[in-house]
């Protein structure tokens, strides 16, 4: 007749056995709660400060923000052949509304009109107007179409800016200068902006 507690005093070694058994084919060299093939875990990547969730990754970062200061947005600026591949996105636009963006002069975006960011940046001295024929000036770009709520979130190429420091169409001059949305849309044309409303976001591109 089997003892009671018998049954339960073996399954207590065999648990104990393999116990000791898996702590000898654990590696050595590796420090408690690290991956048994002794690869360091990753830290969980975050987004980048000041940069609207879902911005772009990748590249310079231009932090935009609105007339009150508040964060509304991101874009990054890469090297794309001669010219400048643009990601952008901003919230808070205009519902399924058309706006105007442009590179402007001067890198300091003080608001809430932010007219310290000078005129478009325009080192050639054309007419404003992507179908002007006598512009466009080299930060004219195309509007961006916000969603139905308000946001708006594109990539493009331009090839009349660089940023390559101290050629004469860089991004990156002596001073910096601005990426600046409007509140309404450009018309492509019309001189020296092409009507395009109210400075409503900026962000400042850091020069030499």
């Amino acid at each position: 007749m089997t003892q009671h507690g018998a049954f339960p005093k073996a399954a207590a070694l065999m648990v104990a056995a393999l116990v000791a058994t898996t702590a000898c084919d654990r590696q050595e060299d590796v420090p408690p709660g690290q991956p048994m093939d002794g690869t360091a875990e990753q830290p969980a990547q975050l987004p980048e400060e000041g940069v609207a969730p879902g911005a772009p990754a990748g590249g310079m970062v231009v932090e935009l923000a609105d007339g009150s200061g508040q964060n509304v947005g991101g874009a990054r600026l890469e090297p794309e052949g001669d010219g400048v591949r643009v990601s952008i996105r901003v919230t808070g636009l205009t519902p399924n509304q058309e706006h105007g963006l442009h590179f402007h002069e001067n890198g300091v975006c003080e608001g809430p009109g932010f007219q310290s960011a000078g005129g478009h940046f325009n080192p050639q001295g054309t007419q404003h107007g992507l179908e002007n024929p006598a512009g466009p000036h080299a930060g004219d770009m195309p509007n961006i179409r916000a969603n139905a709520d308000g946001v708006a979130d594109t990539t493009f190429v331009v090839t009349t800016v660089n940023l390559t420091s101290g050629t004469q169409n860089s991004l990156l001059r002596q001073g910096g200068t601005a990426l600046v949305v409007h509140a309404g849309p450009d018309d492509y044309q019309t001189d020296p902006a092409g009507d395009a409303g109210a400075r409503i976001a900026c962000g400042v591109i850091r020069g030499g």
